[in-house]
């Protein structure tokens, strides 16, 4: 089960890392951003999250290979601050988010991330919690869904779908990817469906709502820039438009300066931009990198600088 980390070269260049810093991969994965970062320091140490106790065993393994260098921290990254204060890290040099499922989360078919196999409905990123794709199928309302199917996923076909999903439990509890893919189907039907492909939005969508993928970003990205040290930086790789829009919100917010001191002849520090951005437009993968790796096509990478 290969991962194959996307964007990585562009990704870790953009963190500008020296041999002896302090950086965080707040998603550790299989280690693919990692092993690049490990290879550059020296004196420097690498703190890891993930909450995949598989990827973390995993990954332990290939970065002890490298170096000694690292800290692998159990912990959902919207807890940054926090667990790196308990170690003594106040400040750090660089920070990378890999926002993408990993391969091999995505090709274990009993985690029930893919509607390409048959599998439990479960979708957890942290096998600890106890929200599953299961219970929200079958216990949220039809507007509850409705609304997650279309802001999580923007399918315009949401409130059919959700309606189809509520009455068929209504007989049978929904506990298998493949039921949940038929009755997609059977809601939307089968032109709309051969089409669009509406499963991959409803997988997606509730993927992000078992994981509270969006809030922990929002939560995430400003304790990341509070983080870095002056001239220290960040990058982030989305790969859908929802994450995208977050991420460049937040640093629009953090390059600008405030509304209310605009045209002062004196701008208060604390009015001032806390980052500069390293790229105003995302950094797209290359037709080669699409070629090698269909899942990068989405991809879009953000990196900006603390001044």
């Amino acid at each position: 089960m290969k991962h194959y980390s996307v964007l990585l070269k562009e990704a870790i260049e953009g963190l500008n890392i020296k041999p002896d810093g302090i950086y965080v991969d707040a998603t550790l994965g299989y280690g693919g951003h990692s092993s690049e970062i490990l290879k550059r320091l020296t004196t420097g140490h690498l703190y890891a999250f993930d909450q995949d106790i598989e990827a973390i065993k995993s990954s332990e393994e290939r970065l002890s290979k490298i170096s000694k260098n690292f800290t692998i921290i159990h912990s959902n990254f919207v807890h940054l601050k926090d667990r790196l204060e308990e170690l003594g890290i106040k400040q750090v040099d660089g920070i990378i988010f890999d926002l993408g499922l990993s391969s091999p989360q995505i090709d274990d078919k009993n985690r029930g991330f893919t509607f390409m196999e048959d599998a439990p409905l479960d979708m957890r990123m942290d096998l600890s919690s106890s929200l599953t794709a299961k219970e929200i199928v079958n216990t949220y309302s039809i507007e509850k869904l409705s609304n997650i199917f279309f802001l999580y996923g923007e399918e315009k076909m949401s409130k059919f779908i959700a309606k189809k999903i509520v009455s068929e439990r209504l007989t049978k509890e929904i506990t298998t990817t493949k039921e949940l893919v038929h009755i997609i189907e059977e809601a939307v039907g089968a032109k709309y469906f051969n089409k669009f492909h509406p499963e991959r939005q409803i997988f997606q969508a509730i993927r992000i709502e078992v994981n509270g993928e969006l809030t922990v970003l929002s939560d995430a990205l400003p304790q990341a820039i509070d983080l870095l040290n002056k001239e220290g930086r960040i990058s982030v790789i989305t790969f859908h438009s929802l994450e995208d829009r977050i991420v460049k919100q937040i640093f629009k917010n953090e390059s600008e300066i405030n509304e209310l001191v605009k045209g002062l002849p004196e701008i208060p520090l604390e009015y001032k931009p806390r980052i500069k951005l390293i790229n105003k437009k995302p950094i797209l993968p290359s037709e080669e990198e699409i070629k090698e790796n269909s899942r990068s096509k989405s991809a879009k990478l953000r990196i900006i600088e603390r001044v």
